[in-house]
């Protein structure tokens, strides 16, 4: 094998997921750059000993001389964009976007493979599916206007979630500095603990929507998606961040998380200022240590309670709508006369500008 493609030329390193565009990429590529193709696939999450299988069989049929499985899931909990990286990282590679850059559309596609006896992903042409650790994406034609939703046979992980109803379940999630680290007080890696999440509320139908937002170019564009572990984790994280984070804290993490996400979305994750993001981001999460009590029933997740040996509802001796405990009646009355005195200053001016006979322009 390295005989043929040393004298075919140096091989081009398909990234492939199996579906239609990357099926269609390997014998496509193969007849057009007249170059060996090797396909990897990064497994950020969904692929089991039997997809991996078969995504390495149906790659050697479609025409690549090797295959590769990545396990890049512990990676990928970190978070990175590929193309923008590999042009920052490395931009001596010459980066190959036929799909984009040819604007092949899937019907085409379709015609390609059947004619050269090739195999066809199993969802054809009606959807594009993308899995990874933190759910799936779906894209089709319920997706290419603002109007409609898919058919429930159109969902990978929460279908038949809303027409066949399960009791309610409690489970525990515990955090420490932010991060997740037991699951009904097993302890295990993150990815782990993601992958158990999925699991265990997909069948709930929770993390199931379809979004509709700005693509990197700026045109709107709509996705289903199902994410059961995230919508999970980031309902108790940030239950468990207003029990030990101050309202201020919450809020500035809250200015720089969407500037920062957006970063993330257009690969933009090695410009230094996300160095700068990320320091703010977990300096606040030193104290996220705890445990969030959830219900997980169907359509939502459901926070019962959480505990933290940094509550900042624990450390105060008062009790809202109770007691005061760190002040006194004339501490509050001297409070109240501070707080109202940028209100009394406005309406005081207001009153003193509409009073007859003044000239306000000496």
């Amino acid at each position: 094998m390295a005989d043929t493609a040393a004298a075919l030329g140096a091989p081009i390193v398909l990234a492939y997921s199996g579906g239609l565009d990357t099926s269609f990429l390997v014998p496509w590529l193969s007849e057009h750059e007249r170059r060996p193709v090797i396909t990897v696939t990064v497994d950020t999450g969904g692929i089991d000993a039997a997809a991996a299988r078969t995504l390495e069989e149906r790659a050697l049929a479609l025409g690549a001389v090797a295959h590769h499985l990545v396990d890049a899931r512990a990676g990928y909990f970190e978070q990175v964009r590929f193309e923008v990286a590999l042009r920052t990282l490395a931009p001596d590679l010459k980066v190959l976007a036929p799909v984009r850059d040819q604007a092949f559309r899937r019907e085409a596609e379709l015609a390609y493979l059947r004619e050269r006896s090739l195999p066809i992903p199993p969802s054809g042409a009606r959807y594009s599916v993308n899995r990874g650790l933190w759910g799936v994406t779906i894209g089709g034609r319920e997706t290419l206007s603002s109007g409609g939703s898919l058919p429930d046979e159109a969902w990978i992980l929460t279908r038949d979630a809303f027409t066949s109803l399960r009791p309610a379940q409690q489970h525990t999630l515990t955090f420490r500095a932010g991060r997740p680290v037991a699951l009904d007080g097993k302890a295990d890696e993150a990815v782990a603990i993601v992958e158990a999440l999925e699991r265990l509320a997909a069948p709930f139908g929770i993390g199931r929507g379809i979004h509709l937002g700005d693509t990197i170019i700026g045109t709107k564009g709509r996705v289903a998606f199902e994410a059961p572990a995230a919508e999970v984790l980031l309902t108790a994280h940030r239950e468990l961040e207003k029990l030990v984070l101050t309202g201020r804290q919450q809020r500035i993490k809250e200015l720089v998380a969407q500037p920062y996400g957006d970063l993330v979305h257009e690969g933009q994750l090695l410009d230094p200022v996300c160095r700068d993001i990320e320091a703010l981001l977990l300096s606040s999460q030193r104290r996220v240590t705890g445990e969030v009590h959830l219900l997980l029933q169907t359509g939502s997740v459901f926070i019962t309670g959480v505990e933290s040996p940094y509550s900042l509802m624990a450390a105060s001796r008062g009790v809202y709508g109770e007691a005061a405990g760190e002040w006194s009646a004339s501490d509050a009355l001297g409070f109240s006369r501070i707080a109202a005195l940028p209100g009394l200053f406005h309406a005081r001016a207001g009153e003193r500008a509409a009073a007859p006979g003044k000239d306000h322009c000496t």
